[in-house]
């Protein structure tokens, strides 16, 4: 197995350091990271020693491989000639989605264990969404003793967060549904307005786990004395050892169908 753009770290037994060259002559399929790039411009390569810009030379060696890489919409615009490659997005996949809600979970519950002053155990806890990070973020704060709180939009899913021991409320209603020292968005959309925001002044600390562009009125958050953040990409900070496993195995499933 050969490794590019890792040369400021170590690599496991196995896995040998290798230039971008050697690597596109000798390689079958080829993995790229998630987001394959932040910038638009260079790879995602925190560890290696020059940038790896994304152009059509780079596009080139990829030609007649199997390409994998996530979330790589961005990958597509730097060259024309990745219209004639062979690419599989692995973070657009169900199977990907599902594995990565625990790590996002056990990542969003350590910045919350960091941002509130107080203990996770009897905190009042909210959490926007009910989707698949909203579920296992539920399972994660209810196992931390919080009294949580869980919004959405379908009666449906009203009635499963109830039947799962927590408290439920119309995602429209949540400004009006009480006062929260956590709260965590997984909604995409913006939920947390000025006006939302103006009823929840006495949360200590908001979580916006939302892809971009999220759904939190920073500016409003700021000036009413919230602690928000943003926090993307948590599987590969909180979890690494489970997150490249995670993509590993999914890549290893798709390779041999």
């Amino acid at each position: 197995m050969l490794a590019c753009g890792f040369e400021k770290t170590f690599l496991p037994a196995g896995v040998e350091k290798s230039s971008l060259e050697k690597l596109a002559l000798e390689c079958g399929p080829v993995i790229l990271p998630l987001p394959v790039t932040d910038d638009g411009v260079n790879l995602k390569a925190e560890y290696s020693a020059e940038p790896i810009v994304l152009d059509d030379i780079f596009a080139e060696k990829m030609r007649g491989k199997r390409v994998f890489g996530g979330k790589m919409e961005r990958l597509f615009c730097t060259s024309s000639i990745w219209g004639e490659i062979n690419t599989t997005d692995y973070s657009a996949c169900e199977e990907f989605a599902v594995r990565n809600a625990v790590p996002t979970a056990e990542g969003a519950a350590e910045i919350a264990m960091r941002g509130y002053p107080g203990t996770i155990s009897g905190s009042r806890c909210l959490i926007a969404g009910f989707g698949r990070l909203g579920r296992a973020l539920m399972h994660v704060m209810k196992g931390l003793d919080a009294n949580v709180t869980v919004s959405a939009r379908a009666p449906e899913d009203l009635a499963w967060i109830e039947a799962s021991g927590c408290r439920s409320v119309e995602t429209q209603q949540i400004g009006r549904s009480g006062i929260y020292d956590i709260i965590f968005n997984t909604v995409p959309a913006l939920i947390f307005t000025r006006q939302v925001l103006s009823y929840l002044r006495g949360c200590s600390i908001l979580v916006d786990l939302a892809s971009s562009p999220g759904g939190i009125d920073f500016e409003a958050a700021e000036e009413f004395g919230i602690k928000a953040c943003s926090a993307l990409s948590l599987p590969g900070r909180a979890a690494p050892k489970t997150a490249g496993k995670i993509i590993g195995d999914i890549v290893c499933r798709m390779v041999e169908r």
